[in-house]
C-alpha cells in the first residue's frame, strides 16, 4: 500500500506567512501588535528628549499670555505674547494656566517636554484603540508611530493643538462606544482649545444626529454651546466681543511665508480675495456632496426627506427606524465619516502650517485602508506625505505634494470606502406600506 508524504513548506515560507497572518490580524499574537507599538514609540520619545534640542516656538510666547491671565488680565485683547496677540478659546488659556505652575512659570523646560512626550502617548493609545476598535489591520498600526514631524510637534514645540488632538480622539472613541454626551463634551472642549476642530463639526453633528436622534442630538448641541459659554464667562464679562474676535478670528490675515500646502500657487494667488472664496466654495461644495451622498446614506432618505422634517423639528424617523439607522452608525462608520471631514477641511484650508500635521497624521493611514487600495500604495502615499511635511521651508514641489496626497485621500475615500455608509440592517417596513 502507497503512503503519502507530506512536505511542509520551507521556514522562510512559513516565516512570511506567519508575518502576513500577523499584519492582517488573522493570528493571535496581532493583539500584542499595539502594545509593542507603544512601547516602542515610548522608548522613541525619551530618546528624542534625551538626543534633540528643543526648539522654541510658542511656548515662552503662550507662558507670557498666561502670566498676564495669572496677573488679573481678563480683556483678551490685551493679552499678548512675544508672538503676538491670544488667538485661541478660553479652554487654552486654563490648560496653559495648568502648565505654568507646573513647570515653573514656564522655565523648566525639561518637564514640560516630558509632560508633553506623556500627552503623546496617551493620545496614540487612544488613537490605537480608535483604529482597533474600527477593526483596522495592525499592518496599519505602525505608520501611526513613525512620523519625525508629528514627534516634533508634541515633543519638540509643545503646540496647543496636541490637546486639541487628545480631545478630539477621546470624542471619537466615546462615540465610537456610543456615549453620546461623553463624546459631545470631549469634543467641545477639544474645541474650546483651538477652533480648527469646527472642520469636523458637520460630521459630529450628523454621528450623533443618526445614533442619538434628533432630540438627543439637539440637547447635546445646546449642552456644547453652554460649555463655550461657561468657560469664556470671564473674558465675556470684561470685553465680549473682543473675546469672541479673538478666540475664533475668522478674518484671520494669512502670511505666504508659513504655508504649507499652497506655496505652488504663488503669493500674488494665495494672498487674493478670489482665491480664499475659491477654497471655501469648494470646501462648501465637497462636504455637501459627502452628506448627501455617502454620510446619510443610513437614513435610508433622500436628503430633503430628511432635511425638510428637521427644519420643522421633527425627526424623520419614527422609533423603529431610528433603531436601524442607529444600529448602522458602527464604530467603523464614525471613524471613517470624522477623519473624512477633517481631510477635506484640511485639504480646502486657506493656509496650513506644520502643527497643524497633528490632525492628519494619525487619519491617513486609516483613510488608505478604507479606501481598500494595496497596502504598497498605502505606506507609498503615507510616505509622499510625511516627506513633504519634513521640509522646510516649504516649497512649491512639497506644497503640491502636500496638497496631492490630501486630494486623492479624499478622491479615494469617496470611491473606496463607498460600501462604509450604506445601510446594513434591514429598515423597518411602514405603517402604511404595512396595511
Amino acid at each position: 500500500m502507497a503512503t503519502t508524504t507530506i512536505t511542509k513548506p520551507p521556514m522562510l515560507q512559513q516565516a512570511v506567512q506567519l508575518g502576513l497572518d500577523i499584519a492582517t490580524g488573522r493570528h493571535s499574537l496581532s493583539k500584542l501588535v499595539p502594545t509593542a507599538l507603544l512601547l516602542a514609540d515610548a522608548l522613541l520619545c525619551g530618546l528624542i528628549i534625551w538626543k534633540i534640542p528643543y526648539t522654541e516656538i510658542d511656548w515662552t510666547a503662550y507662558m507670557e499670555q498666561v502670566s498676564q491671565f495669572v496677573s488679573g488680565e481678563r480683556d483678551y485683547t490685551a493679552i499678548k505674547g512675544g508672538t503676538g496677540p491670544l488667538v485661541y478659546p478660553a479652554a487654552h488659556v486654563y490648560i496653559y494656566t495648568g502648565l505654568y505652575y507646573l513647570t515653573d512659570r514656564g522655565r523648566d523646560i525639561f518637564l514640560a517636554q516630558q509632560l508633553f512626550a506623556g500627552l503623546y502617548m496617551v493620545t496614540l493609545a487612544v488613537v490605537v484603540a480608535c483604529y482597533w476598535k474600527a477593526k483596522a489591520p495592525p499592518y496599519v498600526l505602525p505608520m501611526l508611530i513613525l512620523s519625525k514631524r508629528l514627534h516634533s510637534i508634541f515633543v519638540l514645540r509643545c503646540f496647543n493643538d496636541c490637546f486639541a488632538v487628545l480631545f478630539l480622539w477621546l470624542a471619537i472613541l466615546c462615540l465610537q462606544r456610543r456615549s453620546w454626551q461623553l463624546g459631545a463634551l470631549f469634543y467641545t472642549w477639544g474645541l474650546g482649545i483651538k477652533m480648527s476642530l469646527l472642520l469636523v463639526l458637520p460630521a459630529v453633528g450628523i454621528i450623533l444626529f443618526l445614533g442619538a436622534g434628533l432630540a438627543t442630538s439637539l440637547q447635546l448641541a445646546v449642552m456644547m454651546g453652554l460649555v463655550q459659554l461657561l468657560i469664556a464667562i470671564p473674558f465675556l464679562a470684561h470685553n465680549p466681543w473682543g473675546y469672541l474676535g479673538r478666540a475664533f478670528e475668522f478674518s484671520r490675515q494669512f502670511f505666504f511665508k508659513w504655508t504649507v500646502n499652497w506655496r505652488f500657487v504663488g503669493e500674488e494667488v494665495f494672498l487674493s480675495k478670489q482665491f480664499a472664496l475659491g477654497l471655501f466654495g469648494l470646501h462648501v461644495a465637497v462636504l455637501l456632496a459627502f452628506i448627501t451622498n455617502r454620510w446619510l446614506q443610513p437614513a435610508r432618505k433622500p436628503f430633503m426627506g430628511v432635511a425638510i422634517p428637521v427644519m420643522f423639528g421633527k425627526s424623520p424617523f419614527r422609533a423603529k427606524e431610528q433603531q436601524a439607522v442607529s444600529r448602522d452608525i458602527t464604530p467603523q462608520y464614525i471613524l471613517t465619516t470624522v477623519l473624512t471631514a477633517k481631510v477635506i477641511g484640511l485639504l480646502f484650508a486657506r493656509s496650513l502650517h506644520y502643527q497643524f500635521y497633528s490632525y492628519l497624521a494619525w487619519s491617513t493611514p486609516f483613510l488608505l485602508w478604507r479606501s481598500g487600495i494595496h497596502p504598497v500604495l498605502q505606506y507609498g502615499l503615507w510616505a509622499a506625505q510625511e516627506w513633504a511635511w519634513n521640509v522646510f521651508p516649504s516649497t512649491p514641489v512639497t506644497s503640491c505634494v502636500v496638497v496631492g496626497v490630501l486630494a486623492t485621500t479624499v478622491a479615494l475615500v469617496w470611491w473606496g470606502a463607498r460600501e462604509e455608509w450604506q445601510p446594513r440592517t434591514a429598515a423597518p417596513k411602514s405603517e402604511a406600506a404595512k396595511q
